[in-house]
């Protein structure tokens, strides 16, 4: 499948989260003729997984190619999540454009910063693409100027200044160049993409070369890499040499070779240089790594894994009610479905302890943990995991921390209390503006990643909802001393059984209750939180005592208040050193480590007299 380099084109598709990358491939796809005229096509068809669909969010890179008049635009939807920079890092290094989505009404935001800084640096050509036309506040010159500043404020060559923009709606499958006449369909932006970003500059004729940038995996081929042909052209069956990130070069054979055809993967016997392709057979390849002609191996330059900065504990389910709501229990399986996922994911490390039960996993962050937990219980997992830690390092004796940029969008009146808030995370203010964004102010802070774990529940709450907010890695700073996030304590079941109207009526004045009538809890089990700073134990399944005693007002019937429901995210991040979260394919439970009230006073004591 010969496709001629000069009518070929490699584009990353690159925003901020939730400015609708994802649904503008959409109608680039679907007017590019690929699907039949009845056939049935998902919307954001490229975010491929249920939590995918259901969060909105792009969790994983994607290609596709998409057929305009003689050309082949290869496409490739990237996250615009900071959990999941690593992979943008690595997707620019394999294209030579990027359509860079702004939304018609925020305008600039965190991460739009970061993925054109990456792309800038890697020197692609960019298209700007002012997304949400259809927004009724829409302001795209303002939008514009933002984007110019931007670009001029990360050094931006003077070529790259001279951007073309295409102003679009993705819900209604229109672009235009010109903002006085009305959009009717994609051709303008297929146009943009043609005409300003450059063929691939690969050298078709040398000896073979090719870099994976990003990994798959299937379970009847395995680990499945992707990337550019840099150079030459690769064949099925044919043998190569693999040279390792540790520069050592092994033979390999190419069992399966894949171009993209739309959405799907295609076999193919051949492919040439600027294709971008997936190889399977190669069980060991790892990102970054360079696949070369055996006769003359020659290595690319590497490509930088972004290291973890957030590690928690993943163990078996030992609580009392363990094994009663999913079939995958035992450490065989955590520690089978772990390492697999290792296979597609680079940026996740998985580490056995001296206990053959418990697993220490880092990543990138809060995210991209609560990805892999909700994930595994979807399949049937049952497992317990700690609160999330930051990795600290050593450099030159001191002790480093990762410190996030925090960028807020909060209510004028909010101002007060976010900035008290972030004091208590030992969060350093960089800015304080007016926002473009009506009676709002926007907060620049560096804030320990710590200092974040579980802040967006009381962002929300602080800013009664109206507040946005992202953040992204900054760089390793001096650790900042203890940080204050959670200031209450909580309410500990000292009994087992199911929970009554009668008792959680009596312990409302007590503090804010996690579970209703009829929930079964367990002793040691976590029921709600405290009004105070300190831990109760409490009994939420006592039935209230039947007499032949009649009141002359009768029974009244209890009536409570509203339980809080935790996501996962927030109970992992609600949880302290000495609790647990118990995860299992239709619940998530809060716990003490120790459940027993008696065992943990003394475990407490011990802890106490060692300090």
């Amino acid at each position: 499948m010969h496709t001629e380099i000069t009518r070929m084109r490699n584009v990353a598709i690159v925003a901020h989260v939730d400015h609708g990358k994802t649904s503008l491939v959409d109608q680039l796809l679907r007017q590019s003729g690929l699907f039949r005229e009845n056939e049935q096509v998902h919307e954001r068809a490229m975010d491929s997984n249920d939590l995918e669909r259901e969060r909105g969010i792009t969790i994983l890179a994607k290609t596709t190619a998409i057929p305009y008049k003689d050309y082949r635009i290869n496409l490739v939807d990237t996250p615009g999540h900071a959990d999941f920079s690593g992979e943008v890092e690595r997707i620019v290094k394999m294209v030579d454009g990027v359509l860079l989505v702004v939304d018609a009404f925020e305008g600039v935001m965190p991460q739009t910063r970061f993925v054109l800084e990456k792309a800038l640096g890697a020197g692609l050509v960019p298209v700007v693409v002012v997304n949400k036309m259809d927004r009724e506040n829409a302001r795209p010159l303002e939008v514009i100027d933002e984007v110019l500043d931007l670009f001029i404020d990360l050094g931006a060559s003077e070529d790259q200044l001279e951007f073309p923009v295409v102003y679009t709606s993705a819900i209604m499958g229109t672009s235009t160049n010109d903002l006085d006449v009305k959009g009717e369909n994609m051709e303008p932006l297929f146009n943009a993409i043609v005409e300003h970003i450059p063929a691939p500059d690969v050298d078709p004729d040398g000896p073979l070369q090719w870099q994976v940038t990003m990994l798959d995996y299937n379970e009847y081929l395995g680990r499945i890499g992707i990337g550019r042909i840099a150079r030459g052209a690769l064949h099925q069956g044919e043998t190569v040499a693999l040279i390792q990130r540790d520069g050592t070069i092994v033979q390999k054979r190419v069992q399966k070779l894949f171009a993209h055809q739309g959405l799907r993967r295609i076999e193919v016997e051949k492919a040439y240089a600027g294709d971008i392709v997936a190889v399977a057979g190669i069980p060991e390849i790892m990102v970054g790594e360079t696949v070369a002609d055996p006769a003359n191996p020659e290595a690319l330059p590497l490509l930088r894994i972004d290291e973890p900065t957030l590690e928690m504990t993943f163990m078996v389910n030992n609580s009392p009610f363990a094994g009663q709501d999913g079939p995958h229990v035992t450490s065989r399986k955590l520690r089978e479905r772990l390492f697999q996922e290792l296979e597609s994911d680079v940026s996740l490390r998985v580490e056995e302890t001296e206990d053959a039960d418990v697993f220490l996993v880092a990543s990138r962050g809060e995210l991209h943990l609560s990805i892999l937990i909700e994930t595994m219980r979807r399949e049937g997992y049952e497992l317990q995991v700690s609160k999330p830690h930051v990795i600290v390092r050593e450099e030159n004796g001191q002790r480093m921390e990762p410190i996030e940029e925090f960028v807020a969008d909060v209510p004028s009146d909010s101002v007060g209390s976010i900035i008290e808030a972030l004091g208590f995370r030992k969060g350093e203010m960089v800015s304080l503006a007016p926002s473009e964004q009506g009676d709002m102010t926007r907060l620049i802070f560096h804030v320990p990643t710590r200092g974040l774990i579980g802040f967006r529940t009381e962002f929300l709450t602080l800013t009664k909802g109206y507040g946005t907010m992202h953040h992204r890695f900054h760089e390793y700073g001096a650790w900042r001393g203890a940080v204050t996030t959670r200031r209450q304590g909580v309410l500990v079941s000292m009994d087992t059984g199911d929970a009554t109207a009668y008792s959680l009526g009596n312990l409302e004045d007590r503090g804010t209750m996690f579970v209703t009538p009829g929930t079964p809890v367990y002793e040691g089990m976590i029921v709600g939180e405290h009004t105070r700073e300190n831990d109760l134990t409490v009994n939420v399944t006592k039935a209230k005592h039947q007499s032949n005693v009649r009141s002359a007002t009768k029974d009244e019937t209890v009536r409570l208040k509203a339980a809080r429901s935790m996501s996962l995210e927030e109970s992992m991040t609600y949880i302290e050193d000495d609790e647990l979260c118990e995860v299992t394919p239709h619940f998530v439970r809060l716990r003490k480590r120790v459940l027993n009230k008696a065992e943990r006073e003394k475990s407490e004591k011990r802890k106490r007299q060692e300090a």
